[in-house]
């Protein structure tokens, strides 16, 4: 039977953040079983795929003006605002069987887990589901901003993008480096950070359905991570034993 590990850090920087989940997959041989990582952020951060460089994409100027910490992410994707959503990792051992040689099977089966996570917490809304194809971004800069475009197995309701995911696998496990939309940003906030010209901003508000609407309170948001937390920890769990136990059965 496989069990989870749960590792909450608490509130730290962007760069502590993501420090932390970069040398959770460095020493993933060291794990006997997977890690479900919660962390929160020292006031406003926003990270980015490994591969991008943000002074392409953002108004720095104006995002230092504004106190947003930025900080490179040791998977892929795009650019998310960390200030409005849930963000979490999973990293998974090679030696788990829960590990997969292909990125779909891995991205699946987490996603599968927020799916389900999601889905208690929403209880009797329309249902999710994940999509089964990229979109197409509406220009070049959305393709770099992971909620403005929705891509292969992100969790969508309703038609729109709720939870969105980067992954990096290599010898030694995958590290999944997940986010569910909360809230959506303000339109006067992203049309100041944002490059101008873009169409970012727009594509976010039209491919995104946050979970708790337009805006909620500092006590709606810290509630709906709360549950989401523990509804994410057991689904994974669950997952795990779905799937060691058709392991079994092959």
């Amino acid at each position: 039977m496989t069990g989870w590990e749960i590792l909450d850090t608490g509130k730290q920087s962007a760069e502590e953040n993501m420090r932390f989940d970069a040398e959770l997959l460095e020493k993933a041989e060291r794990f006997t079983k997977p890690v479900l990582h919660l962390y929160e952020w020292e006031g406003d951060c926003a990270t980015y795929g490994y591969f991008i460089d943000p002074a392409k994409l953002l108004n720095l100027d104006k995002a230092k003006e504004k106190s947003l910490s930025l900080a490179r992410r040791p998977t892929g994707g795009g650019i998310i605002f960390h200030i409005w959503d849930m963000a979490f990792s999973v990293m998974v051992p090679a030696q788990c069987p829960e590990f997969s040689t292909s990125t779909l099977d891995n991205y699946a089966f987490v996603n599968n887990a927020v799916l389900a996570a999601i889905k208690d917490f929403l209880k009797d809304q329309p249902p999710l589901f994940l999509t089964s194809i990229d979109f197409s971004p509406w220009d070049s800069d959305c393709a770099h901003f992971c909620m403005a475009k929705p891509t292969k197995y992100d969790v969508m309701w309703e038609g729109k993008k709720v939870a969105g995911a980067a992954q990096r696998k290599t010898k030694k496990g995958f590290l999944h480096q997940g986010t569910i939309a909360l809230i959506m940003p303000p339109p006067d906030y992203l049309s100041l950070i944002l490059r101008q010209g873009t169409q970012v901003g727009e594509a976010m508000q039209a491919h995104t359905c946050p979970i708790l609407g337009q805006t909620a309170s500092f006590d709606q948001v810290s509630l709906a991570k709360k549950n989401l937390r523990l509804a994410l920890a057991t689904h994974l769990t669950q997952a795990s034993l779905s799937y060691s136990s058709q392991q079994v059965g092959d």
